[in-house]
């Protein structure tokens, strides 16, 4: 049967380069290609062996019904939120989950909502699952 190797988000957004110093400074993505180098519409980030992909849309940003969601496993979620806020507005949390993950949630530049989750044995802080 034939195998399926990788699979990568591509967000949608109208800024490439705006967007991927964004994840540059909020998550420590490297950015890896910016393609054409002359006014980039795409753009591939990498960090620790995974791949985020943004992709110019003029449709993105305010104004559009925002339906991109990006969910990351990580690890110290405590200490990213630390770094991201002073990056951006945080939505909501950081809260644990009846499901046993501390998570929050934030918007980039273009409205995308990334959530970033952890597995935690600390007990329920909020009542919503």
């Amino acid at each position: 049967m034939p195998s399926i190797k990788a699979i990568e988000a591509r967000l949608p957004v109208v800024d490439v380069v705006r967007s991927a110093e964004f994840f540059a400074t909020a998550l420590g993505f490297e950015i890896g290609t910016l393609w054409p180098q002359q006014a980039p519409d795409f753009a591939i980030l990498k960090r620790d062996g995974l791949r985020l992909q943004l992709g110019k849309d003029e449709s993105a940003g305010a104004g559009r019904n925002v339906s991109t969601t990006l969910w990351l496993d990580v690890e110290e979620l405590v200490a990213l939120h630390a770094k991201i806020k002073e990056q951006t507005s945080i939505e909501w949390g950081p809260e644990v989950y009846v499901y046993g993950r501390r998570e929050f949630g934030f918007r980039d530049p273009d409205g995308n909502l990334v959530i970033l989750s952890e597995v935690t044995t600390d007990p329920p802080s909020c009542v919503d699952a």
